[in-house]
């Protein structure tokens, strides 16, 4: 994975030297406190803005960075080294933002990108994870309004935001396969009345990083808070989660290169016999194992980086990489554990952090399961099965 440009070395020394500066001192202390202290967020969003990391991800039309997936794909493998409650503070404003018209972009948009407004992505429900189409969450109109009812959960971020992107049902199609939920995705402002947000249940994975629950009662929204169009919602959300599962291929690569680098550490010090316990097969073999998958999860990465990068990414693409990636760096933060040994589950040393953050990953943005049956689907739909 040499063949970068200048542009690209360039941009991952700046990013390695800012994890190094700016993140890697506060991982231990944000685990053991279970938060990160606002003025440690703060400063890593204001450097990150310094130095051109926020928003990054965005065209530089609207005022991002400007990165294209090439150079995106760098910048997410290297955060995913540390926790998403310390690296989300260097936001990436969601590309569905830039659905927002010309009023909504100088309301939204436009503050996202500057770090004066956070937002929050709301799709998951308690009875509708993967199954988007089993939504309860409702809209319905009432003059020139919508009436918005309903509920979200696990709805992550690294603080709390000052508006959500809330998808709801707000009708019906007839299909060839029978009615079809119609989901419109709308800006919904935090503190607007019968709109309530709360912190939710602490996670062992990524200690910090807060998620939230969000309950609507009869909240009143105008015409104009709908992003995009009205029915338009799920193909919204589907061009995010595409790429965000990409992302989170590239984050799991990040992780299982750290871990792998421990490994390596200890099992050429750690004598056992009177030989670096590497030397031994049952050892080494699993150092070999780890190197090999981690090298075919970032070829996975990159190729589906450059289907999206030339249009023509699929969903089976996005969810070979998530369910590829995210169940190697279980493996890998598994075996190195073992490696350890009694130390490895020790808060003394960081394998054991690392090990809990890695759980998350099959699961959130899509189960292993949900993406295994995105695969097959695409397999057996084409043969009409």
């Amino acid at each position: 994975m040499n063949n970068y440009t200048d542009d690209q070395r360039l941009l991952l020394e700046t990013v390695q030297k800012f994890m190094a500066d700016e993140i890697y001192p506060h991982e231990e202390k944000v685990d053991k406190l279970g938060y990160v202290p606002e003025e440690i967020g703060k400063q890593i969003e204001k450097k990150s803005i310094e130095i051109g990391l926020f928003s990054a991800n965005l065209p530089q039309e609207v005022g991002g960075g400007g990165l294209d997936y090439g150079s995106m794909v760098l910048l997410e493998r290297e955060y995913g080294k540390t926790s998403h409650a310390l690296h989300s503070w260097i936001a990436r404003p969601t590309e569905i933002l830039l659905a927002c018209n010309d009023a909504q972009k100088e309301e939204y948009l436009y503050p996202c990108v500057k770090g004066e407004k956070r937002e929050l992505f709301a799709l998951t429900e308690p009875d509708a994870g993967s199954d988007i189409m089993s939504m309860k969450s409702n809209a319905v109109k009432d003059g020139n309004d919508w009436i918005l009812n309903g509920s979200k959960h696990f709805i992550s971020g690294p603080c709390l935001p000052d508006f959500a992107i809330v998808f709801a049902v707000t009708g019906e199609d007839d299909t060839p396969r029978g009615k079809r939920k119609r989901i419109t995705a709308f800006l919904v402002d935090v503190g607007i009345e019968g709109f309530d947000i709360r912190e939710g249940t602490k996670c062992i994975s990524y200690k910090g990083y807060k998620n939230f629950q969000l309950s609507f009662n009869d909240v009143r929204l105008s015409e104009d808070k709908i992003l995009g169009q009205e029915g338009n919602g799920l193909s919204l959300s589907g061009k995010w989660l595409g790429m965000g599962r990409i992302w989170v291929g590239a984050t799991c690569c990040g992780k299982a290169e750290r871990i792998l680098d421990l490994a390596l550490d200890w099992a050429s010090s750690r004598k056992q016999f009177g030989k670096p316990i590497g030397s031994f097969q049952a050892t080494g073999f699993k150092l070999a194992d780890m190197k090999m998958n981690l090298r075919a999860a970032d070829l996975l990465v990159r190729d589906a980086v450059t289907k999206a990068v030339d249009g023509i990414m699929e969903d089976q693409d996005a969810a070979i990489v998530k369910v590829f990636c995210s169940e190697m760096l279980n493996k890998v933060a598994d075996d190195t554990v073992q490696i350890f040994g009694g130390m490895g589950l020790m808060e003394e040393m960081p394998i054991e952090r690392l090990w809990r953050d890695s759980r998350l990953e099959r699961i959130w943005d899509g189960t292993s399961e949900i993406q295994r049956h995105i695969i097959t689907r695409s397999m057996l739909r084409p043969l009409g099965a």
